[in-house]
């Protein structure tokens, strides 16, 4: 198995700090970076930390990956509740998928609710901050078996 942990961000996460921190919160994604690097070294992983505003980026990473990586933690943002491409890619992923989210997709406008990436994740977690990430580090962990 691979030592690997691979976390995607979607569009508009390159601001997070910036971006309506009442609703996202102030950690930048550098800071949620070195936080997931901290919590996957102490479950042996690796971790390639990425994102794009670009769909068709996410998807070139989802498909060159595959086979390569343990899990993956995925924040799919606004594409979450758009891009069946997306979904497409990652239900032939053959790994762990989390996804994430930092505010509570649920509690916002109704188009929000529905998530394409959560039909074929391995589990979810809203609503919990920067600190979900963490968490999603240990489900990846705990799914691939470590």
């Amino acid at each position: 198995m691979s030592d690997v942990l691979l976390v995607l961000n979607g569009p508009n996460l390159n601001l997070l700090g910036e971006r309506d921190p009442e609703q996202y919160g102030r950690d930048t994604l550098a800071d949620i970076e070195g936080a997931v690097r901290t919590r996957a070294s102490s479950h042996g992983f690796e971790v390639d930390f990425r994102q794009s505003n670009y769909e068709g980026e996410l998807i070139s990473w989802i498909q060159e990956t595959r086979g390569k990586v343990a899990g993956l933690v995925f924040n799919p943002a606004g594409y979450s509740h758009t891009s069946v491409a997306i979904a497409d890619a990652l239900d032939l992923f053959d790994a762990p998928i989390v996804e994430v989210h930092l505010s509570n997709i649920h509690k916002r406008e109704p188009f929000r609710h529905h998530s394409y990436v959560s039909a074929v994740a391995s589990g979810v977690i809203a609503g919990l901050g920067a600190h979900g990430y963490e968490l999603a580090v240990d489900a990846v962990a705990r799914l691939a078996g470590r």
